[in-house]
């Protein structure tokens, strides 16, 4: 029987190698000349501190510029509030979202349910199975989950017949 699984994954080494561009050029900028702005990952959580909010700015448009250069879509980012740290610095957390979240996995079942296909789709952990009888029932049920645009990228693999 046919099937395919929905999944979101970032490549956490592309995510690396977009943070040590970003450090080089805050090395190198002029306008970022004597200011304390840093970027660290650890494991899926990115935690970013600049000087002040216009900086924190300049920063999450050089993590999605570096980001799309290494080939990883931005949509993955999940931006948290920015947070006080010592004096007028600002502190925010950007966490890397792999997986399908349940609710976003909740919404897919119930729109693929609802439109009528002839496919089942279950939810294994982090992903999404879908099989059915047909492989053109799996594509138009790929094609209707891509027009559905999800909040975070989604990539469909492991395609079988």
């Amino acid at each position: 029987m046919p099937s395919f699984d929905i999944v979101s994954e970032t490549d956490l080494a592309e995510v690396d190698n977009a943070v040590n561009g970003i450090r080089r050029e805050i090395g190198q900028r002029f306008d970022f000349k004597n200011s304390k702005c840093t970027i660290e990952r650890d494991d899926a959580t990115l935690t970013i501190v600049a000087d002040d909010d216009l900086k924190l700015r300049q920063m999450h448009e050089l993590l999605k510029t570096h980001l799309t250069r290494r080939k990883v879509d931005a949509g993955a980012l999940e931006f948290k509030d920015p947070e006080k740290a010592a004096g007028t610095m600002v502190r925010q957390v950007v966490t890397v979202r792999q997986g399908v979240g349940t609710d976003l996995a909740r919404k897919i079942v119930k729109q693929v349910k609802g439109s009528k296909l002839k496919v089942q789709v279950a939810i294994q952990g982090d992903q999404l199975r879908v099989t059915g009888k047909k492989r053109d029932d799996l594509q138009d049920t790929i094609a209707m989950v891509k027009e559905m645009k999800p909040d975070q990228p989604l990539q469909y693999v492991n395609f079988r017949d």
